[in-house]
């Protein structure tokens, strides 16, 4: 019977309060909150006590209080300016998950994903500049998005995947060299012979798109190659394929196309696999993300590596720094592409 009600008041017992943990570290209150919420002001030996008392006390301290002291909310968001779709079944944005998770794994920060719906940035745009997040890493940027310029404007700490379109002021990012790899990619194409070489370009609204296409434009033009058969899509398998279709019509002597995106190559292909068109027989293909599907695909895909992890990871890092006050000034980095090369050329 004793030990039943013994039981009974440990589970009712109260939750330990923060005047408790003030007076087991022999502090005021104010010091133990100051302590408990980052430590400003307060002595090595004070953070010290106030530390050994909430272990021993096992207190937790109140969220939404510990909001209004330090006016932080301790959560960052992904930004992603996509339809639900897209993001859903793209695996680039699942490798994006992954490095900035991987970067936050040792800080108590939340992330929180803002899909900004084509059409519908005003609230995604509201909900970033009244506070509730801590800082934002945005990925997958349109020209006309207006996410860069309300960042800058709403003065919250950000970090862009990938090099954004918004104008000459100063906005941190980290990419890979885009303009590189499309080049190497077309420069392996001319190497191996080819002298009709069409490109497949992405999107004309985001730097990716536009950086491809000038790597590809600059690698034809060095070996004296027409630069005229050009469509875009949009970085989907859907837009791989009614990409080629007027391509074809349009160039039916091309032996060779760089792709900007390995979902488009996939999408050529099968177009091309439905009308008889060998690859690399009749039409070599070289895409660009070095995503899963490039290395299981019949035939396995040429392609140049987008190191989206690792992108991710940095651009974490980037935030994190921001936040702890150890950086302050506009960051960017820049990695390095690489081809692997597959059986598709």
């Amino acid at each position: 019977m004793t030990v039943g009600t013994s039981a009974a008041r440990a589970q009712t017992r109260p939750a330990p309060t923060l005047e408790e943990v003030a007076e087991r570290a022999g502090v005021s209150r104010s010091t133990a909150s100051r302590a408990i919420n980052g430590g400003l002001r307060v002595s090595p030996e004070a953070l010290a006590a106030v530390e050994a008392a909430v272990t021993a006390l096992g207190y937790t301290p109140n969220r939404a209080a510990r909001s209004l002291v330090t006016r932080r909310t301790d959560s960052i968001a992904l930004v992603i300016p996509e339809p639900d779709e897209r993001v859903l079944s793209d695996p680039f944005f699942a490798g994006t998950l992954s490095g900035l998770s991987a970067a936050l794994q040792a800080s108590d920060l939340q992330l929180i994903l803002l899909i900004a719906r084509p059409g519908d940035n005003a609230r995604t745009l509201r909900y970033l500049r009244n506070g509730h997040v801590d800082g934002a890493v945005v990925v997958s940027h349109h020209r006309d998005d207006s996410v860069a310029v309300a960042l800058l404007d709403a003065q919250v700490p950000y970090v862009f995947i990938g090099r954004p379109l918004s104008g000459d002021r100063a906005i941190q990012y980290v990419d890979v060299d885009n303009v590189r790899g499309a080049r190497l990619a077309t420069e392996h194409l001319i190497a191996r012979g080819h002298r009709r070489i069409a490109t497949i370009a992405g999107p004309e609204d985001m730097a990716a798109g536009i950086d491809r296409l000038e790597g590809w434009r600059d690698a034809m033009s060095t070996a004296g190659l027409a630069d005229d058969a050009v469509t875009h899509g949009d970085f989907t398998i859907e837009g791989g394929i009614a990409a080629i279709r007027p391509l074809l019509a349009a160039h039916p002597d091309i032996d060779a196309i760089f792709v900007a995106s390995d979902l488009m190559a996939v999408g050529a292909m099968r177009h091309l696999a439905e009308l008889g068109v060998r690859v690399p027989g009749d039409i070599a293909i070289v895409g660009y993300d070095n995503l899963a599907l490039a290395a299981t695909v019949q035939p396995p895909l040429t392609t140049v590596v987008n190191p989206v992890v690792a992108m991710a990871k940095a651009a974490g890092t980037f935030l994190l720094d921001q936040l702890s006050g150890s950086s302050t000034a506009a960051r960017t980095t820049i990695f390095s592409p690489e081809l692997i090369i597959r059986a598709s050329s």
